[in-house]
């Protein structure tokens, strides 16, 4: 299952060198800014007039593995817009919008690519809230939002994500909305939270060829084909529901869900028989329980949170050639423990903890029966407009990890501009060394309204 993770002396020399470049564009990118740019209005909008905010945003990186080739020039535009209709009804639509380039000018991606990533209209947050008493209803497309660690998810189940890219976007931006009516019961310290789906989203893994499919093992000697994606019939037996649970006890906030699903993230089966030396794989979505639970406690300068969830009924990838299907279904209890210190000059520092360990293990799938692993995050405020960070995350259990420098200027107001690096490394089974070709460098230009 392990590979000797190869030296990244050089790929950390283009990756400085591409860096520099990124630099430079930005830079020839502020000069044509200029001084006449229109600034955000301070003026409040009219209660009748609900305004449009949102953000434009130029995304340019560059994978620096070999071969070296541009892997995103993305213009996104995220718009929305919220009001009222009356003292107990208000609503929000959203949307955004994305055409990268890079899928126009080179040959690197196959047609299927360049058809799935070129153009995007995303419908984002789009619902009516209603309150009467001490309850809230939403109803309509949403995110719902179960759990918040560093840089992973865990308690954080419900939303489905856009994995075109891995998890290295934003969450907010990663996160893909559900339509769902959703029923809050507020008292003094005690929330109650009730959830119904009945069409699901699930995650978009993208086509194969694209830069982080999760492509699946495949012996020497074999071909392979992936099948399209199975997504489930819409119907009432793959309809999503959960209850959720939180109070607030001297400084503890505890909680505590249950929720039936359709699995937003997709297991890979197999059919190793129907083409003899070819391997047919096919991403489908098992039907799952999750039983989860949260807390967090604000020490003052330090803050402790912790997550727990576990799911019954998910399969995973085995490695024996003889599995008639290719996966076997596991029991998984994942968890995690962070440490936020507030640190001097602006600094904050994170530390967590965080392992998945299997029942009945069975010990043809990939990962180890007991898989454990760290992240630290520091981040710092320079000269009132730059915010640095570095995120590392990092498998316990063998050289697996990826590591994340960013920085942030703030050189406008409602402008900012970011430059940072994705760098993986690992075994081809690993986490992140599965991606150990597709290290990049890139830069996000801003404007905010």
């Amino acid at each position: 299952m392990m590979s000797k993770s190869k030296t990244h002396h050089p790929r950390l020399t283009l990756i400085a060198l591409a860096l520099i470049s990124l630099v430079t564009h930005a830079a020839e990118k502020d000069d044509l800014f200029g001084d006449d740019l229109p600034k955000a209005s301070t003026k409040p909008a009219a209660s009748s007039r609900p305004s449009i905010k949102g953000f434009v945003q130029f995304e340019l990186a560059r994978t620096v593995a070999d071969p070296d080739h541009w892997s995103k020039m993305r213009t996104r535009a995220d718009l929305s817009s919220q009001g009222k209709l009356g003292s107990n009804i208000k609503w929000k639509l959203g949307a955004h919008f994305d055409y990268d380039a890079v899928y126009s000018i080179n040959d690197y991606y196959n047609a299927d690519v360049k058809k799935d990533q070129r153009f995007d209209a995303v419908l984002r947050e789009n619902y009516i809230d209603y309150s009467a008493g001490d309850w809230d209803f939403r109803i309509g497309r949403q995110n719902i939002v179960w759990g918040e660690m560093v840089g992973l998810f865990f308690a954080d189940v419900v939303s489905a994500r856009d994995m075109r890219e891995f998890i290295l976007p934003d969450f907010d931006q990663l996160r893909t909305p559900q339509w769902a009516l959703r029923s809050e019961y507020f008292k003094n310290d005690f929330h109650a939270e009730l959830l119904w789906i009945p069409v699901a989203s699930y995650d978009n893994i993208g086509k194969p060829g694209a830069e982080f499919y999760p492509y699946q093992p495949v012996p020497v000697g074999f071909n392979v084909r992936y099948q399209q994606e199975a997504r489930p019939e819409r119907n009432a037996d793959n309809m999503n529901y959960g209850l959720r649970l939180s109070t607030l006890k001297n400084g503890w906030d505890v909680s505590g869900f249950y929720y039936r699903s359709t699995d937003i993230n997709a297991t890979f089966y197999r059919d190793a028989f129907s083409e003899p030396g070819t391997l047919i794989y096919q991403a489908r979505h098992d039907r799952i329980h999750q039983l989860g639970a949260s807390l967090a406690k604000d020490f003052g300068e330090v803050v402790l949170k912790g997550e727990a969830v576990y799911t019954k009924g998910r399969s995973f990838t085995s490695l024996n050639a003889l599995d008639s299907d290719g996966v076997s279904a596991q029991n998984t209890l994942d968890w995690a423990a962070g440490l936020d210190f507030t640190l001097p000059a602006e600094s904050r520092f994170n530390v967590q903890f965080f392992q998945r360990q299997f029942f009945d293990y069975n010990a043809d799938i990939i990962p180890d029966q007991h898989e454990n692993g760290f992240s630290l995050l520091l981040n710092s405020k320079f000269f009132n407009n730059w915010d640095v960070q570095a995120l590392l995350i990092s498998s316990l259990n063998r050289t697996d990890w990826l590591f994340r420098p960013r920085a942030v200027w703030s050189f406008e107001k409602n402008w900012r501009m970011v430059i940072g690096a994705d760098i993986f490394n690992g075994p081809p089974l690993g986490m992140f060394g599965r991606y150990d070709q597709q290290d990049r460098v890139y830069s996000e230009v801003r404007y905010s309204f």
